[in-house]
């Protein structure tokens, strides 16, 4: 079970993919608009209500641009769930009611695992970024800066707080509409913590190391790669590739922003004062340049394939995307917009892949030209990239998951 953007949703087709190779029957339980990404899987698809794109495209989600701290933006963030989460509420029980076990993203764990638990069937956490709070690092959602080894832990269980509060009135209607028992969210959060509830977190401890201070439970097994079903790209984009030099990628993924004629005319801008190519994807900002031979603007392509064959990637730094970057072993700039996206493009800069982190708050032209120059002249960052993605080709982290599956499927 998962919901939001394409990036909590693609990494779990690929999870799910092999939990079907490795005998499993597996359900993805999604917003309506990801059906797609399991064609060819195996895997069977639940629509949930919701639709994202249109939710970020909305007055209200507009409004999360308008934050100026990470603190505020979440709230927002919170505001905006919280209309969505009974919508989804009564396609997820009939899903754990057919299910024998049910797999819970942190987006939805909370009330996944309510609903679980009402129903007496056991679950597990498949998260895609380090939710639980710990001193190592400040709250992923909030940004970058640490506020000290206390602050950063009572940081993180704030947030926590927050997502509790998202599912606060979805969760009264398990009892009122589904029968199911029903007791706060933040003493069955607790609960859960001290019964140990295990969580898979599917990024590599080679990004981000699993903190010495979280409790047992709470492992870390390696990034799970999208399922593709496409094996090539569109003829168009191939005939640019070969026309000239490796080109560098722009996107925003699933992010926008206010004014995407700005930002694509900064993106055109820069690429031509360094001297490169470009491939922009549209993605949900509507990113777009037209009228020029050395850059091409693309809808959605499998990453997996693309990715290689750039110069550099320029992203959102989302968690998925961010992944993507780092298993093609090419030097990034990320671009963070919101969210967890400015945590990881702290990590691509401490990495090494990435020279430098450019937020979509102070992007233009001459910022964004002079990170791609380092990126692309810059050995250090290539040669850290590509060390990197071979170290991380020799993970799977599917099978640990696997694995934990089998023996939470015999309880």
């Amino acid at each position: 079970m998962t919901a939001g953007s394409r990036g909590d949703v693609a990494p779990y087709t690929g999870l799910a993919a092999g939990l079907v190779r490795a005998g499993h029957e597996v359900t993805l339980v999604a917003h309506a608009v990801f059906a797609p990404l399991v064609a060819g899987s195996g895997v069977r698809f639940r629509a949930a209500a919701g639709d994202p794109e249109a939710e970020l495209h909305s007055a209200r989600g507009r409004g999360l641009h308008r934050s100026r701290t990470g603190a505020v933006r979440l709230l927002r963030a919170v505001a905006l769930a919280r209309r969505i989460a009974p919508e989804m509420t009564p396609t997820l029980v009939r899903a754990a009611r057919e299910a024998d076990v049910v797999l819970a993203a942190g987006t939805v764990a909370p009330l996944a695992h309510a609903i679980a638990e009402g129903l007496g069937r056991p679950s597990m956490g498949l998260f895609l970024q380090p939710l639980h709070g710990t001193r190592a690092f400040p709250p992923p959602m909030l940004g970058t800066r640490s506020l000290g080894p206390l602050g950063n832990r009572i940081g993180g269980d704030a947030v926590t707080a927050a997502v509790d509060h998202v599912f606060t009135r979805a969760a009264r209607t398990l009892a009122a509409e589904h029968g199911l028992p029903a007791r706060g969210l933040s003493a069955a959060r607790r609960a859960r913590e001290r019964q140990g509830w295990p969580v898979w977190h599917g990024f590599s401890e080679l990004v981000v190391p699993r903190p010495r201070d979280w409790r047992p439970g709470l492992e870390v097994c390696g990034y799970w790669w999208p399922h593709e079903a496409s094996g090539r790209l569109p003829g168009e984009l191939e005939e640019f590739l070969d026309a000239g030099p490796a080109p560098v990628y722009v996107g925003l993924g699933s992010a926008t922003t206010p004014d995407p004629r700005r930002v694509s005319a900064h993106v055109v801008a820069a690429l031509r004062a360094a001297g490169l190519r470009g491939v922009i994807q549209r993605g949900w900002a509507g990113l777009a340049a037209t009228g020029r031979d050395d850059v091409i603007t693309i809808g959605e392509v499998p990453h997996s394939l693309l990715f290689p064959r750039m110069a550099a990637v320029v992203h959102h730094a989302g968690a998925g995307t961010t992944a993507a970057a780092l298993r093609a072993g090419v030097p990034c700039v990320p671009v963070p917009v919101q969210f967890d996206a400015h945590f990881w493009a702290a990590r691509l800069v401490a990495l090494g892949t990435a020279p430098e982190a450019v937020p979509l708050r102070r992007l233009d032209s001459a910022t964004l030209g002079s990170a791609l120059r380092r990126a692309v002249t810059d050995p250090s960052h290539r040669e850290r990239a590509r060390h990197l993605a071979d170290r991380l080709a020799a993970e799977d982290g599917v099978a640990r998951v696997a694995a934990s599956l089998d023996g939470l499927a015999g309880r």
